[in-house]
């Protein structure tokens, strides 16, 4: 995982670009996506999105994919609206929030996207895994953003933030032991503590609040 408060590039957004993804593709990549909901407002939320299966030297031929658990907002707002905006930000709360908390914006694009895609969904499989069901979409880029580009630096504070948001969307969950998830995120936290600066541990205490998870 990569955080890139090493440098960036403000005031150099490009045009929308067509069916593109602005990154290059390998193994899964984790995004925030806004979706528009009944009440007309965007439901903020992370999602890990796949890379096609035939991905080559970083050209796209297969479909980048994402799955759905359970009858969420996102999986909900994906079968009634059939799009929505991925979001690739660096900014580890607003990463919390859209993983451990239900957030509602005006606008469909937070400040603090580097970059975003309008797409397209359709359902592609679905499924069940221990009583829990799922659904594959395929997600097609109609108009894409750089907001900035940035330096990429390694922040293991950062991954270890997101990584606790995994673990703790699984407690409850069958299949998975709450308590090895909860040494898990004690864990997290110590990485936190060690090598986080402001916002890593800004995003941390928004992830204590957000959920009855404390590593103490």
């Amino acid at each position: 995982m990569t955080d890139s408060d090493g440098g960036e590039s403000e005031g150099d957004a490009t045009a929308g670009v067509p069916a593109d993804w602005p990154v290059r593709w390998d193994g899964v990549r984790e995004s925030v996506v806004t979706t528009r909901g009944p009440n007309e407002r965007w439901n903020v939320a992370a999602l890990g999105l796949f890379a096609p299966e035939d991905e080559d030297e970083g050209v796209v031929d297969a479909p980048v994919t994402a799955r759905t658990w359970g009858r969420t907002r996102t999986w909900r707002n994906f079968r009634e609206r059939g799009e929505g905006y991925v979001q690739f930000t660096r900014h580890p709360v607003d990463f919390v929030e859209a993983a451990c908390t239900v957030r509602e914006e005006a606008d469909p694009v937070l400040e603090s996207a580097d970059a975003w895609v309008r797409v397209e969904v359709e359902e592609r499989a679905d499924g069940e895994r221990d009583g829990t069901q799922w659904v594959e979409w395929t997600l097609t880029p109609i108009e894409s953003v750089v907001e900035r580009r940035v330096v990429p630096t390694t922040n293991r504070a950062h991954a270890a933030v997101v990584e606790a948001t995994v673990a703790a969307s699984r407690l409850g969950v069958p299949g998975y032991d709450d308590e090895t998830l909860r040494e898990r995120i004690r864990y997290f936290a110590s990485v936190v503590e060690s090598c986080g600066g402001r916002r890593e541990r800004e995003a941390w205490e928004r992830f204590e609040t957000t959920l009855d998870t404390s590593p103490d």
